[in-house]
């Protein structure tokens, strides 16, 4: 009966654990590798070692090392990426809050119906739905029209929307909006209202009994919800691509540039490796302060 739990439990976590090393490990020790390699004459990689006088010598460098350090370009570029990300995580936040709140405190019909609203841009393709947003902040889309005749109404200047930091922005929270709605929803569902009522009857006003009760006990969804939103936000390329203009790139947009562009593999391995230390840093930061407030509560 051992053997065959044992067997069981080897079962499930090698298709998982295989699946991890190929398409996870095995990718970040190439890219590791050729982090210290010198890029080819015609782009990609030069050769790995070369024969001189009969013996073999290792072509590694710490170059591309050098070159990320001594340029402050691309640090600042980091920096500005993870200003995007946090930017996105705050509004995300700010906006699937109350959004969650309201689905899980509705009836089991209209609850339902809401949750397939927020699921539902999921089922068209990812690429559309921000041509999409290219034509609603276009400059001759009805949107911009209207919003700069009231601004010229006002007696401000004409804005352009389509090409700026600001349609990045909308379109960052737009996509990954639903991913902080889920994680919130799924943690405001489970909480007692008994404890409001609890707190209600000891004289908690609303805001207190939220401040108090209700925003504690999410904590657990807030982090979960900005940790599915700030890491692949924090990479992301192909919106900055089609809604930004040349001052909105990030990280992800540099590192494709090195890769598919310049073909300057070990430079974009290097950005890369940044990139990804970067967010397991975010992440194991973000931890321990999730389970110092867990502690503490």
């Amino acid at each position: 009966m051992a053997m065959r739990d044992r067997f069981g439990k080897w079962a499930l976590s090698w298709p998982p654990l295989l699946y991890l090393v190929l398409f996870f490990l095995i990718p970040s020790l190439i890219m590791l590798v050729a982090a210290f390699r010198q890029p080819g004459d015609y782009g990609g990689l030069a050769p790995l070692f070369t024969i001189e006088d009969g013996q073999r010598v290792w072509e590694l460098t710490l170059d591309n090392f050098h070159r990320l350090v001594e340029e402050p370009l691309y640090i600042e570029l980091f920096i500005k990426s993870a200003g995007y990300a946090l930017t996105t995580t705050v509004v995300c936040l700010l906006m699937a809050y109350p959004l969650a709140w309201l689905i899980a405190r509705s009836g089991k019909k209209y609850r339902d119906l809401l949750l397939l609203l927020v699921i539902l841009p999921f089922w068209s393709n990812f690429l559309i739905r921000i041509y999409a947003w290219m034509i609603i902040l276009g400059p001759q889309s009805a949107f911009t029209k209207a919003l700069n005749l009231v601004l010229t109404t006002l007696g401000f200047e004409p804005v352009r929307l389509l090409f700026t930091s600001f349609a990045v922005i909308v379109g960052l929270v737009y996509v990954h909006l639903p991913f902080m709605v889920l994680p919130l929803y799924a943690n405001l569902e489970k909480h007692d209202m008994a404890l409001l009522d609890a707190a209600q009857d000891l004289g908690a006003n609303a805001w207190q009994r939220f401040w108090r009760v209700t925003w504690p006990l999410s904590l657990p969804g807030v982090f979960a919800g900005s940790a599915l939103v700030f890491i692949p936000a924090l990479g992301m390329f192909a919106i900055p691509d089609i809604l930004g203009g040349t001052e909105s790139i990030m990280i992800g947009n540099l590192i494709k540039q090195q890769i598919l562009d310049t073909r300057d593999w070990p430079f974009g391995s290097v950005l890369s490796i940044m990139l990804t230390g970067g967010v397991l840093l975010i992440a194991v930061l973000g931890a321990a302060v999730a389970r110092k407030g867990k502690a503490r509560g």
